[in-house]
């Protein structure tokens, strides 16, 4: 493991509290992404229990992608400026309470203001909006490795859903919310108590592989500005909102647009909805391997990491078109495998990315308009998956829509350029030096 000293001269322990952080990282983005992604799960239970349309119940996903998009510079600027453990405190304690409140509704409205208002201020507080931040605080070095691990979580979280459909085949849906509410107070709260520091300085310790950049400091020295960024002068930067956008089309318009109604899809061809499930989760489990492989982007460079992900994308998703009866369950394993490995490649390549050109302080801040990009995109994609079949009854031509989306995205990134981060902040840094 990694050796260094602290800010006071100590040696820190064998086991570098970075990875600490990561591990919180993981658990916490299962739990608290679990609950989003089991909408897919409970969305065919509130269909037959309500004869709702399609359309206007997967508004609740759409508002709650919406809402975490707003909400993610908020947490970035609170933690940035106020105590991040207090803000991740109050976060876990509005995700419980919420989540566990739609056992009691009954009404469209209520799932409006509960999942799709409350529960996405809780998760944005407590989850990738600070934690992000978190892991590239503590790492200088080995960064794209680190957010790849920590990203686990999300991977981890479809594989959740399997446990919130066997609360749902035992009991019943409702019981599901109070499940999911109770074990993200009960395991979440005390984590985040014991091993949350946002900054390695707030343990009295650096960054790892801070040693190694001080060491060529001769080399960066040219690159490293005088003033670090804000959010202000990123708002200025077109790199920062090609980003952005790259954010809107492949998690917004593409992947949440297929992920909200995947399930349902499985079931109309004919599927149990356990198999509907499963495939769910081994999408889920199949972007771990991604996650953990999108280190690579340290070697071959980001952009050729996320076009890897997005050729995996479209080709899953047109093996997901392709199904058109029970006989064909090795499309459905095709589609798991190859979206699942590139949502996982994807995920962390982005942040990295981001990371790459506007690193410092406030990196925070700026990192969570990537989930704003994120929140705007999915506010389109699961309710128009459903509008589209409610008026057509069929998800072909929304799932089109989807690949068109993740090779605009692909498009994006390129033009944003991370591979060009050091001339980027040179040159982008200069109006902030001369004030």
């Amino acid at each position: 493991m990694h050796m260094q000293q602290g800010i006071s001269g100590n040696k820190r322990p064998r086991v570098f509290f970075g990875w600490y952080i990561i591990g919180l990282m993981i658990v916490s983005m299962m739990l608290v992404f679990g609950i989003r992604a089991s909408f897919s799960i409970f969305f065919e239970p509130i269909l037959d229990y309500f004869d709702w349309y399609r359309g206007s119940t997967a508004i609740m996903l759409s508002l709650n992608i919406f809402v975490y998009g707003l909400a993610a510079p908020v947490a970035g600027i609170l933690v940035d400026r106020w105590k991040a453990r207090t803000v991740a405190v109050l976060g876990i304690l509005l995700l419980s309470l919420s989540t566990g409140a739609c056992y009691f509704a009954s009404a469209l409205w209520h799932f409006y203001f509960l999942f799709g208002v409350l529960v996405p201020i809780g998760s944005a507080f407590c989850a990738s909006p600070i934690l992000n931040a978190t892991v590239i605080n503590w790492f200088d070095k080995r960064r794209g490795m680190a957010v790849g691990l920590g990203q686990l979580g999300g991977g981890l979280s479809f594989v959740y859903t399997l446990l919130i459909e066997a609360v749902i085949s035992h009991w019943d849906w409702q019981v599901s919310f109070l499940v999911m509410g109770g074990l993200t107070i009960v395991v979440l709260l005390p984590l985040y108590l014991l091993f949350f520091y946002h900054r390695p300085e707030d343990k009295g310790l650096t960054a790892y592989g801070s040693g190694e950049l001080s060491d060529n400091r001769d080399i960066t020295k040219a690159h490293q500005p005088a003033r670090d960024w804000t959010l202000g002068a990123a708002f200025k930067t077109r790199q920062l909102w090609l980003l952005v956008f790259t954010e809107v089309c492949f998690w917004g318009l593409g992947n949440y647009m297929v992920l909200a109604h995947q399930v349902k899809f499985a079931e109309d061809v004919g599927y149990s909805p356990i198999l509907a499930t499963s495939i769910y989760a081994l999408f889920g489990f199949v972007s771990i391997a991604g996650q953990i492989c999108s280190s690579i982007s340290d070697s071959i460079g980001r952009e050729k990491t996320l076009t890897i992900s997005t050729v995996l994308a479209i080709g899953g998703l047109v093996a997901l078109m392709s199904v058109r009866n029970t006989s064909q369950i090795w499309l459905l394993y095709v589609y798991a495998i190859s979206s699942g490995f590139a949502t996982g490649l994807f995920s962390p390549v982005i942040i990295v990315g981001l990371a790459d050109i506007f690193r410092g302080r406030n990196i925070g801040t700026i990192s969570a308009m990537l989930m704003t990009g994120m929140g705007f995109g999915g506010a389109i994609g699961p309710w128009l998956g459903g509008y589209i079949y409610d008026k057509v009854g069929s998800y072909m031509i929304a799932f089109t829509i989807a690949i068109v989306a993740f090779a605009v995205g692909c498009v994006s990134y390129w033009l944003a350029a991370p591979r060009k981060a050091e001339s980027l902040r040179a040159r982008l840094m200069k109006p902030l030096l001369k004030t």
